[in-house]
């Protein structure tokens, strides 16, 4: 399997597993990233059931590489939410919420995604590992944040020590929000302002014809409200270093899911009809 590192091609992307450099070198560790090649692995109305249960334990398969027995995939009901699980054995019940961490073997986190970020997180020390589910609620919540601080608490991981990979999601050049998110946010980082631009609506029939849109109001014509569009890696890369976690130690995926929707998938470029992605992670039975 490959390693990206920059932006890949279409073969490469259609061939093989998307593995963070930062991750590969660690070879008592696996994990990966799903592409459009791999088939939805989340139960949507685009897969049945039993499509997706063959996808993902084509997938597992194949993130596991030569380990004899396939890991146990751990799976959650996402809320977008803070809300975060230390799972030591498979559950017996359905996990709700969106982040999950482990130290024991043979399990295998995951998160689902179509646009919103998948977060790994790994401390090669003392061997543990964490998946984190970030859309604009979960970054909000500062989820990056408290998986770094539950990591210390549960396995007395050092910030300095440990490893982040952000997967593919949705980009700056394509994630618009509205307003109100922008709000919210600058309500919670003093530094809100660097993860939002404005791009200022143009419409040609306003410019050719301005008098069918003068208004009551000064200064005479209703202005266009700008799109304003958020940089969520800028703002989980931000929360990560926040958290101690060295910017050597970080990797981020060039790959936005709504640019790339040929070989991702994307829920903003598909209109809601579309796959889901998975980002795993674990610690193999047998390592290094």
């Amino acid at each position: 399997m490959e390693t990206v590192s920059a932006r890949p091609s279409k073969k490469t992307l259609s061939r093989d597993i998307l593995r963070a450099p930062c991750l590969a070198r660690l070879k008592w560790l696996a994990h990966g990233f799903s592409t459009r090649e791999d088939g939805s692995l989340g139960f949507t109305e685009e897969a049945t059931p039993a499509t997706v249960r063959r996808n993902r334990a084509k997938f597992v398969r194949a993130v596991a590489g030569g380990e004899k027995k396939a890991p146990e995939l751990i799976t959650l009901k996402q809320i977008h939410s803070d809300l975060i699980h230390r799972v030591d054995a498979p559950p017996k019940a359905a996990l709700q919420g969106d982040g999950l961490i482990t130290n024991v073997p043979g399990l295998l986190l995951s998160i689902q995604t179509a646009d919103c970020l998948p977060i790994l997180l790994v401390d090669p020390k003392h061997r543990a590992v964490g998946a984190f589910h970030a859309g604009w609620r979960g970054t909000l919540a500062r989820i990056a944040e408290k998986g770094v601080g539950l990591m210390q608490q549960h396995f007395g991981s050092r910030a300095p020590d440990l490893v982040a990979a952000i997967g593919p999601g949705i980009h700056a050049c394509c994630y618009q929000v509205g307003r109100e998110v922008r709000e919210r946010f600058e309500s919670q980082f003093d530094y809100a302002g660097d993860l939002f631009r404005e791009v200022q609506e143009s419409d040609p029939v306003r410019e050719k014809y301005p008098l069918l849109f003068l208004t009551a109001r000064a200064p005479g014509h209703g202005e266009l409200a700008p799109r304003i569009y958020l940089d969520l890696v800028k703002a989980n890369l931000r929360q990560l270093k926040d958290a101690g976690v060295r910017a050597a130690n970080i990797h981020a995926s060039p790959l936005c899911t709504a640019c790339r929707a040929d070989l991702l998938f994307s829920h903003r470029a598909e209109k809601g009809k579309t796959g889901r992605m998975l980002g795993v992670i674990g610690i193999r039975r047998v390592g290094t």
